[in-house]
């Protein structure tokens, strides 16, 4: 007897234990090796649950898919990879107008280049020049000091008094102008241009008609005899003419300074001005000392700071930059690209979409919490597409999501199964039927 037999036998046993509570049970039994029937009254459950495999849609997924977006917004200027054609990880896609940018980066770059030399120049510390001509400037100090302090020598005195009788000399010739023997030459001088000036231009007369005169030798005669008159006239003018103020005032002030001279040699100097000169010699070893001494560690750290704030200045002028390019983060097709050259973008809003179309996935959200138990990485899969009839393929679960969610009142899982076989028919977002036997 079969187990639907038994299942019958034991109801009807029940039956008649009980009493009318279920009702006429019938059973007939044919023979016990080949055939058993039974009817069991239509409120009796017969539980024999039969497996039944796990059925359920999803859609065609690339092994790896982003959906691109600019950090900036700003005008298209550029498509460099049109929608539809494969991209290398890093390649820029599109670039907007980064004109601004660019000149930012420019200046963030002279300025940290300032900054760097402002820094080596104080690690570098004073040139051997600079030392020397800052020796220099303390030795002429303290020769001045030395001077004032000790009064003038015998020797210096009368080398000054010699220099003021020479200046004086020279304003009274200013003064007294050209001497007569002098102007009695220049007269002269002036008589004689005026003569030869006189025969040139009489043996030019004879020759001026003809064509070529410019040529012959009575122009250029002419021309010499001319230009000697004219210094001789400036010559004249010059002995003969009252002495000019300009000339006057710098002789004058030839004799003042050679007075001046005198002056401090002959005469001690004061209290204020040995305090001044002994200032002017403090104030040049003090700059000796520093150039000596190099930069102090302040002032080495904050050019150190300057150079690490253009450092940083520069770094974010060329994230800006970088910011005006779409760039493909891996390898893949560009699946849709929905902006075209001088449109605007705004940051943050999706552009492109790229998909690594290399290999496949179907990526389902179908399963209910009955069936998701049932589903384990590694399971092979049957899958069918509704687009391509004719194609059946085979899969791997490569992973299920841990955390379920609500759809239509239903608890609802995810799992992504890997295809096997490469297939060129197949495309993003095709719908596929997974079978679990």
């Amino acid at each position: 007897m079969n187990r639907y037999g038994k299942s019958a036998l034991v109801l009807l046993a029940g039956a008649l234990v009980v009493g009318a509570a279920i009702g006429a049970v019938a059973v007939f039994a044919g023979d016990l090796g080949t055939q058993e029937q039974a009817e069991v009254a239509p409120d009796v459950i017969v539980s024999n649950p039969v497996a039944r495999p796990v059925v359920a849609k999803g859609v065609v997924v690339p092994l790896k898919d982003a959906t691109l977006s600019m950090s900036a917004s700003g005008i298209v200027a550029e498509i460099l990879v049109p929608e539809g054609h494969a991209v290398e990880a890093g390649q820029v896609i599109l670039q907007l107008h980064n004109e601004r940018q660019q000149a930012a980066l420019a200046e963030a770059d002279a300025v940290l280049a300032s900054a760097k030399a402002q820094l080596g120049t104080l690690r570098a510390g004073a040139r051997s020049e600079e030392i020397a001509a800052a020796e220099a400037s303390l030795e002429g100090a303290q020769a001045r000091a030395a001077r004032l302090e000790e009064g003038g020598r015998e020797a210096d005195i009368v080398a000054a008094e010699a220099s003021l009788r020479a200046a004086q000399a020279a304003l009274q010739r200013v003064y007294a102008g050209a001497d007569e023997t002098t102007r009695i030459a220049a007269q002269a001088d002036l008589a004689n241009a005026a003569a030869s000036l006189r025969m040139a231009q009489a043996a030019y007369d004879q020759v001026k008609g003809q064509n070529n005169v410019a040529m012959l030798p009575q122009s250029l005669q002419l021309e010499q005899a001319t230009n000697a008159h004219q210094a001789a006239r400036a010559r004249y003018d010059e002995v003969t003419a009252s002495p000019k103020a300009d000339r006057i005032a710098a002789a004058a002030a030839e004799v003042n300074a050679a007075q001046a001279r005198l002056d401090r040699l002959v005469n001690p100097a004061t209290a204020a001005e040995l305090a001044e000169v002994q200032a002017m010699v403090r104030q040049a070893q003090a700059q000796l000392d520093v150039l000596k001494a190099g930069a102090r560690t302040q002032e080495l750290d904050a050019a150190e700071a300057a150079v690490a704030r253009a450092e940083a200045g520069r770094r974010q002028a060329v994230a800006a930059l970088s910011e005006t390019q779409l760039v493909a983060p891996f390898d893949g097709v560009l699946a849709l690209l929905s902006v075209r050259a001088g449109e605007q973008v705004a940051a943050g809003l999706p552009v492109a979409e790229l998909g690594d179309l290399s290999g496949w996935l179907v990526e389902t959200d179908d399963l209910s919490e009955l069936d998701v138990a049932r589903v384990q990485p590694g399971q092979i899969v049957d899958l069918t597409f509704d687009a391509i009839p004719d194609l059946a393929l085979q899969g791997v679960v490569e992973r299920v999501q841990q955390k379920g969610e609500k759809k239509l009142g239903d608890m609802t899982y995810t799992a992504v199964i890997r295809i096997e076989e490469p297939e060129p028919r197949l495309l993003w977002n095709m719908t596929a039927v997974m079978t679990i036997p």
